[in-house]
């Protein structure tokens, strides 16, 4: 596999050349089973101020946790960094020769907060009717599996709409299932800062994830 990765490396390389300093390009390594450090190569780091040896993104846990042939390449969707860039993702899924496993993730990530600015101001210049609806809120790249679960867990409680100390029973299920899903569960010690925040006991946790898992059997 390493000839996978040089390869990779190449077209990273050649990628950030291409599109200049805003765009970021990452390698995960999901081979090496060191969460910690899933960063193998990056170009324009700066961009999300992450450096090789760093830890994953939501995505690398969602990948460890869902069954390689059903993920799909991800492209074009929003994200934004801790300190409020706005960025043009994709991730692309890259498997073993007999497609039974996911060895490396492949992510573009565009920095285009300079471009919506002039967009915003463009529209407000031709737009005669006001917006309507919302925008889904662009999830927060992060350097660490600390902050990733914290921000997991923010949206776990975005989801349900009220404080986890205002939660009933279903909603802490509803929080825990989505949680269970992004593969919060696969981060070191996850079960006891979980139980804190939502104020259960790591028994009735784990009931509540039994309780998920068989809701999709």
């Amino acid at each position: 596999m390493a000839y996978t990765l040089n390869l990779l490396e190449q077209m990273a390389n050649g990628l950030a050349k291409q599109f200049g300093p805003d765009c970021e390009i990452v390698i995960h390594d999901l081979k090496r089973h060191d969460l910690d450090h899933s960063v193998v190569h990056i170009n324009n780091g700066h961009v999300t101020n992450r450096k090789e040896g760093d830890g994953p993104s939501k995505v690398v846990f969602e990948t460890l946790h869902k069954d390689p042939a059903l993920l799909k390449d991800h492209v074009g969707y929003l994200t934004r960094t801790s300190n409020g860039k706005i960025l043009k993702s994709s991730t692309f899924f890259i498997r073993n020769e007999e497609c039974t496993a996911v060895d490396y993730i492949f992510s573009i990530n565009y920095d285009i907060t300079g471009l919506m600015t002039i967009d915003r101001s463009i529209h407000a210049l031709i737009d005669t009717e006001p917006e309507s609806g919302t925008r889904q809120q662009p999830e927060q790249i992060v350097h660490n599996v600390n902050d990733l679960l914290d921000s997991l867990i923010e949206q776990s409680v975005a989801l349900v709409g009220k404080p986890a100390a205002l939660m009933n029973k279903e909603e802490k299920v509803t929080a825990i299932q989505f949680l269970n899903d992004a593969g919060a569960f696969l981060i070191t010690k996850s079960g006891d800062k979980v139980s804190k925040y939502f104020g259960i006991s790591k028994f009735t946790l784990y009931s509540y994830i039994d309780v998920n898992s068989r809701k999709s059997s």
